[in-house]
């Protein structure tokens, strides 16, 4: 990981590169059962290096919280590794740009669920997995099992928790989701997170 961490640091694949103040990676786990995958970092994650640190990172812990996880017990990373201007929306040339250290990043972890938050993350999983994309509303909460190189996954979509922050139900949506992702850690997991 350290090794990805410098090519990150290095890399000029893209354009969004240019006006970072830092590239996130990801943190969290590196045997995590569970692996968060959002869009890209905001202006937080931008100046602290982190992912996940800002408005909708309180979300995420609180969430985690409530079905007895934290941060060290998962790992939390961004489809694209640099802000975009203004908090946009990824392109998808500086997605694609980018799928090579997401998929290192997998390949070093390893995870048995992957949970992609957001609609660029779940479009771009959903289409590396060979699945017929769809958006959030359709598939948040919802396991498919996949084959990944290191054997079978469960993508398990949610929404990402900044949608919460415009749209105070979709905190209760999480929730739900984030109990079913718990359900199916104990059934088919056990307690390893």
């Amino acid at each position: 990981m350290n090794e990805l961490a410098e090519e990150v640091r290095n890399c000029r694949r893209c354009g969004l590169c240019g006006d970072r103040q830092n590239p996130v990676l990801g943190e969290g786990s590196l045997s995590a059962t569970v692996m968060f995958i959002g869009e890209a970092p905001g202006r937080k994650e931008d100046e602290t290096g982190r992912p996940f640190v800002g408005a909708a990172g309180r979300i995420l812990d609180r969430i985690l919280e409530h079905i007895s996880l934290g941060r060290g017990d998962v790992y939390i990373g961004n489809v694209v590794k640099c802000r975009p201007p203004n908090n946009r929306r990824p392109r998808s040339t500086e997605i694609e740009a980018c799928a090579p250290h997401l998929e290192t990043q997998l390949e070093i972890i390893e995870p048995s669920i992957i949970a992609p938050m957001g609609n660029s993350a779940i479009s771009h999983l959903m289409k590396r997995f060979g699945l017929k994309t769809a958006t959030i509303g359709k598939v948040h909460g919802k396991p498919f099992d996949v084959e990944a190189p290191w054997g079978r996954v469960v993508l398990f979509p949610v929404y990402h928790p900044a949608a919460a922050i415009y749209r105070r139900n979709l905190e209760r949506v999480l929730e739900e989701d984030f109990e079913s992702l718990k359900r199916i850690l104990n059934r088919v997991y056990g307690s390893r997170t």
